[in-house]
């Protein structure tokens, strides 16, 4: 694979400015960049998704490279041939049935059910073989593409972001993934933000405004990565003081009550045995391998899973079905997720997003006042984003949508926040600034807060309860 002379433009932007290098077999290259340096770009570019000038190659003597792209997030239709889904739909049993399982959708790659099995080991998602797509997680659809690329014989794998999502456990089995594949001849390039450093890497570069740069080697790297934490640590301090203030909200003494939780799809069980307690200005996080069921508990928090009314849930002091609706519930609640940004039109810019948390809604359906207005320029102040207000979101950089998404769940400045990996795809800079932020609100407003992550050295000092969910073994509560 050879790419010479690279470059796409964006109306007056100049994305990637000359980008040329060599991807001989046996080889992994990987490029890191900061939010916005055009690491995205690359990898639509190289699999002739966005116009560029240049030229990319991918042969080797006569023989014609089978690429494949290994997405941050998967996109995949179902069985009624839909492939735009509402976030609730994932924890409906009615549309998981409608949703093709992970062998119903291999068998189109290979009719071999041995190699299939031995493919879906090999990545570590075999027992889900039989799990409709819609039910995976985040970390499970990365190693779902990456076996179906596998199957599908590629040669070359261009790979966005493989590690963001994955437990710590699941990274360092992708990571023996990809230097085996790489022993045996296949051609990788991974696109990442400033991340530790992977072994199966082979050859390092940064992007820096659109231009491809050579580090020497793992030192060079790693000093790069020591310089841009430190100038992220010089600039977090204290986070801005022009934050609007918080609307009208019921008070409540207890956030969420559960008890004797169990969750199930079919006869696999998901979460059972959860006795859990969350007051009011409590501040938690929740960690777990991917699969283990934070997603699910999420969802019975936010009222997003009709689960909830076959359990004993109470949120903000009220028994789910006593009544209450589904924006009763959201009112009081920021939210994030790693896949939020799917379910939003193409057309929307990205103010219009954020404004969209003003009314709990995926997408915005109505005019904003004056002071509407006024609370979404000052909220995309506080997170740095005011450029990006009349820009087409599905245009932004991964880093740059996940921003927008932090300051949608910040607008309305609610009394809870839950946070479902908030910071993937941000740098670290940008992560420092948002942890400040967060423990921020808390701190001084007493905001509740749930937080997921796999990185404890994400997580905001205000947080002082921790749960681990493990499958198969009773949740653990600490502090």
């Amino acid at each position: 694979m050879i790419v010479s002379h690279l470059s796409v433009r964006q109306g007056a932007r100049l994305l990637l400015n000359d980008i040329s290098f060599h991807l001989p077999a046996g080889s992994c290259l990987l490029i890191a960049g900061a939010t916005g340096s055009g690491k995205t770009t690359l990898i639509r570019a190289l699999s002739g998704r966005v116009w560029h000038t240049g030229t990319i190659v991918y042969d080797a003597g006569e023989t014609e490279l089978r690429r494949s792209v290994i997405e941050r997030q998967h996109r995949f239709h179902n069985r009624s041939n839909i492939s735009s889904f509402y976030y609730q739909q994932r924890f409906n049993s009615m549309d998981a049935q409608d949703a093709w399982t992970v062998r119903e959708e291999l068998v189109a790659v290979t009719t071999d059910p041995d190699e299939m099995m031995r493919i879906l080991n090999h990545v570590g998602i075999g027992h889900r073989i039989d799990t409709p797509l819609i039910q995976l997680s985040n970390g499970e659809h990365k190693r779902f593409q990456l076996a179906r690329a596998l199957l599908d014989g590629a040669d070359v794998l261009l790979l966005d972001n493989p590690f963001t999502g994955l437990d710590a456990a699941a990274r360092s089995s992708l990571d023996a993934t990809l230097k085996a594949l790489c022993n045996q001849g296949k051609r990788m390039l991974i696109v990442t933000g400033p991340a530790p450093l992977p072994d199966c890497v082979t050859k390092i570069c940064r992007l820096d405004n659109g231009r491809l740069i050579t580090l020497d080697d793992r030192n060079g790297y790693e000093t790069w990565r020591e310089a841009l934490r430190a100038d992220a640590l010089s600039g977090s301090g204290e986070a801005p003081e022009d934050i609007p203030p918080a609307f009208e909200y019921p008070a409540f003494e207890e956030a969420v009550r559960i008890e004797g939780l169990h969750v199930a799809y079919g006869e696999k069980v998901i979460l059972t045995g959860l006795d859990w307690t969350i007051r009011s200005g409590e501040c938690w996080s929740i960690s777990g391998p991917n699969g283990a069921g934070k997603s699910t508990l999420l969802s019975l928090v936010c009222g997003d899973n009709p689960q909830a009314f076959a359990n004993r849930i109470s949120l903000f002091d009220r028994p789910r079905g006593s009544g209450e609706s589904i924006w009763d519930i959201k009112r009081m609640i920021g939210f994030v997720s790693p896949e939020l940004h799917h379910y939003f039109e193409t057309g929307s810019q990205a103010g219009q997003v954020v404004a969209s948390g003003l009314f709990d809604t995926i997408g915005l359906f109505r005019k904003l006042s004056p002071a509407q207005l006024d609370i979404v320029r000052r909220w995309m102040t506080v997170t740095g984003i005011p450029h990006l207000a009349e820009r087409p979101f599905a245009n932004l950089s991964d880093g740059e949508q996940r921003l927008v998404l932090l300051t949608r769940a910040l607008v309305k400045n609610p009394p809870m926040l839950v946070l479902d990996e908030p910071c993937q795809g941000l740098d670290e800079a940008e992560t420092l600034h948002f942890n400040a932020l967060i423990d921020r609100l808390c701190r001084r407003m007493g905001k509740t807060l749930l937080y997921v992550t796999h990185h404890p050295d994400e997580i905001p000092s205000c947080v002082t309860r921790r749960m681990m969910l493990s499958p198969g073994l009773p949740p653990r509560i600490d502090g």
